[in-house]
This record gives C-alpha cells, structure tokens and sequence, in this order.
C-alpha cells in the first residue's frame, strides 16, 4: 500500500460535535461525540472533526517546522521566523516564468519588508539559503502583508 501526506491549511474552531449539529451548514459525520473543530476549508467548505483526528492532522500557522513552512509557501503565503527582528520581513517562493533567467523555483527573503502603502517602493529581493537552525527552529509562522 502506498503512503500519502497531505497538507493544507484551514481555519479552525473548537465546538463539540452537539454544537456543530445544530449548525445547518456544517457537515458531521462519524460516531465521535464530545470536543472537536469546526473546520473552514478554503472553498468554504465546513465539517466537524473530532478532537483527537484534528490534533494528529494539523498544526497552529504560529509555530510551524521548516517543512511545513516550504509547504505553506508552495501554496502561495509568505513566511517568517518569530524571532527576526526586521519588521517585515518574510520569505516566499520564486516560481520563475519564461522571461527569467532562473530555471528552478528558489526561496528569496524579502527584506523591505510587507509595506505595499507604496507599490513603486524598491523592493529587495534575494535568495534564501536557510541556516540549520532556521531548518530546525519551530517558530515558523505565516505573515499577511499590511
């Protein structure tokens, strides 16, 4: 039998499972009474899950590993370690096109930081190489920009 991982992120709730019955537009399935989430995929999908298949599937966003954090970044978001001490900073994933000069995707780190108030502010924008405590820190977070 083959094995999969699967990552995605959603948004989470604590409710019991009586709680989210009552709530039409949830789906619950499954025999598991007492505490659990209501989860809010992106496509606006809802269901309930029990606690304990919530806690062994996902993690918080503010206090990811490094893999889950290059995960994130695949799926589009930007990243940062919560102890940097630029405000701002963040790092995301270049996919290059076919006008670039690069060939492979790459992780660059930012370092002007998440102001877009100015869109022709210069940016800058380098490539990453992580240190290994960066690969082995778990204080990874998800950074929205302001």
């Amino acid at each position: 039998m083959r094995q999969f991982i699967g990552v995605k992120i959603v948004g989470a709730t604590p409710m019991t499972r009586e709680y989210a019955e009552t709530n039409h537009d949830v789906v619950v399935g499954g025999k598991n009474h007492g505490d659990g989430y209501l989860v809010e995929y992106d496509n606006g999908y809802k269901s309930w899950s029990p606690k304990d298949v919530f806690d062994a599937a996902y993690r918080p966003t503010n206090g990811m590993s490094f893999g889950l954090a290059i995960e994130a970044m695949r799926q589009g978001n930007k990243v940062a370690r919560s102890g940097w001490n630029g405000k701002g900073i963040f790092c995301a994933l270049q996919v290059p096109d076919a006008n670039s000069k690069m060939t492979s995707p790459y992780i660059y780190i930012n370092t002007t930081g998440l102001q877009t108030d100015n869109p022709n502010a210069p940016k800058s924008l380098v490539p990453w190489l992580a240190s290994q405590t960066d690969m082995l820190a778990d204080d990874w977070q998800i950074v929205e920009a302001v």
